[in-house]
């Protein structure tokens, strides 16, 4: 095995061990999880190469909603109410992600108060929250919550864990978005070390994100209307902020696409709220 990796690289993407190496850094990526090292990689702590994990960061976004949706069915079961429930979901996400995707939220909020690209940029890269960003952490804590606690109480208990699992796959996909479309916009910056993934790898991770969506909706017994305007919010969400990215900063950062993501999954969340009787 070492022999043939020294002779081709890393191990082929199409192969099963490409495969789970991929999500394994998908994973450590997007998350806090203490994923193992596995026995073929060269180099597990190594930056991810976007342009071969693309595929399956749906999958991921999957496997990080597992523990916000066990903790919702869980606070639901002690009948600790909707509100409770959903605030202990939504901690369980950022306490998993190490608050990843809120914090590129608040940094493009602060940034988009700036007069200049120059200066947008520059404000992006302080690790100092302002007023923007404090204001929009709030708010979309909020939202999050809200939409989850209002879900809550019109679907059972497997529809809204079935609901936080599909807007994790959909909103990080979504997230890839500014990645895929846009430019880096400094060349010095974290999206541009870990390369910038094709629009057919993305086209990939889409079908895989709708996929999830429709199968898991379909069992749960979700209305598939609302799978569907999650599905179209989601994007839409994501197409915004990529437009917003492009006339702000000329291209994209991996704080835009954690704010694409945040969106995401909030218009994932209201979508199948608007059709979803009380």
């Amino acid at each position: 095995m070492a022999e043939q990796l020294e002779e081709t690289g890393p191990v082929a993407m199409g192969s099963w061990q490409g495969v789970l190496a991929d999500l394994a850094s998908c994973l450590r990526f997007y998350s806090r999880l203490p994923v193992p090292a596995l026995p073929w990689e060269q180099d597990p702590h190594a930056l991810p190469d976007f342009p071969s994990i693309t595929r399956l960061v749906p999958l991921a976004g999957l496997v990080l909603g597992i523990l916000p949706a066990a903790v919702l069915a869980g606070a639901l079961l002690l009948d600790l109410g909707p509100w409770l429930a959903a605030a202990l979901s939504v901690a369980a996400m950022t306490v998993t992600t190490g608050a990843f995707h809120e914090d590129g939220f608040a940094d493009t909020a602060d940034s988009f108060g700036g007069a200049t690209r120059e200066r947008r940029l520059a404000i992006m890269r302080d690790s100092l929250i302002g007023s923007f960003g404090a204001s929009g952490l709030v708010l979309v804590f909020a939202l999050r919550i809200g939409a989850l606690a209002e879900l809550v109480s019109r679907v059972d208990t497997a529809g809204a864990c079935t609901a936080v699992l599909i807007a994790a796959a959909l909103s990080r996909t979504a997230g890839l978005m500014p990645l895929v479309l846009l430019p880096p916009a400094r060349l010095d910056g974290a999206s541009h070390a870990v390369g910038q993934p094709t629009r057919d790898t993305f086209w990939r991770a889409a079908a895989l994100a709708g996929v999830i969506a429709v199968v898991l909706g379909t069992l749960s017994g979700l209305d598939p209307s609302g799978i569907g305007l999650m599905l179209i919010l989601s994007t839409a969400s994501g197409w915004a902020l990529t437009r917003l990215a492009a006339r702000h900063i000329q291209g994209q950062t991996g704080d835009i696409a954690g704010a694409a993501q945040q969106v995401a999954e909030i218009a994932a969340l209201v979508g199948l709220l608007t059709v979803v009787e009380r």
